[in-house]
């Protein structure tokens, strides 16, 4: 998994070599340079995560680089960074939040911070609670976790809203590492990027 959220500069560097247009540059006819401006202030920098892309977008993306979206459950592992039954990566201490967790409670930033500012967790993964929440492969399902497999989970097989996870962004409260929330896939949000995974043989 990618210690960090794709960034900004990622972003252009795929669209300028691919020629890829986000879906909003497709539907509204806008110009890529439009595009960029759109980023900010809430991602101003090449180092901040990228934003307002679609579930499209984001595989596009993905593809490209020879990777994919994680699941749920990989997303869900990985922000636990080791740590079994607890309700955030550092523990149980919300006290700590402001180390770990770009959130509306800590002001250092008034909106996105660049990626990797605050402390990593015990897989050495920044930012999974805070910052942004992020795209995931799965369809949303609300009960879907009650009639799972118990190990690795594949995710729902249909569905019409795609999953994004997060323990909050750079908008909300602090929440715990469960937080799981539903998008259209054809939407794009300030407060939703996305990192992704590569399958190791």
């Amino acid at each position: 998994m990618g210690a960090n959220e794709v960034t900004v500069g990622q972003y252009k560097a795929f669209v300028a070599v691919s020629g890829y247009k986000p879906r909003s540059v497709r539907k509204n006819g806008i110009d890529l340079k439009d595009f960029w401006k759109g980023m900010k202030p809430q991602s101003p920098t090449n180092k901040h995560p990228v934003i307002n892309l679609t579930w499209g977008d984001v595989v596009a993306y993905a593809k490209w680089a020879g990777k994919r979206l994680p699941t749920e459950a990989e997303w869900e592992y990985a922000a636990r960074g080791g740590l079994e039954g607890k309700r955030y990566p550092w523990g149980d201490d919300r006290g700590l939040a402001d180390l770990h967790a770009n959130s509306f409670n800590n002001r250092k930033w008034r909106f996105c911070a660049p990626v990797g500012s605050l402390e990593a967790n015990g897989y050495g993964l920044f930012d999974l609670i805070g910052n942004v929440h992020e795209w995931c492969a799965d369809w949303y399902h609300a009960d879907y976790y009650k009639e799972s497999p118990v190990k690795n989970p594949p995710g729902a097989r249909v569905g019409t809203e795609r999953v994004s996870r997060g323990g909050c962004s750079w908008i909300d409260q602090v929440g715990g590492v469960a937080n799981r929330w539903s998008h259209s896939p054809l939407q794009s949000f300030p407060f939703v990027g996305f990192r992704c995974v590569a399958d190791v043989n």
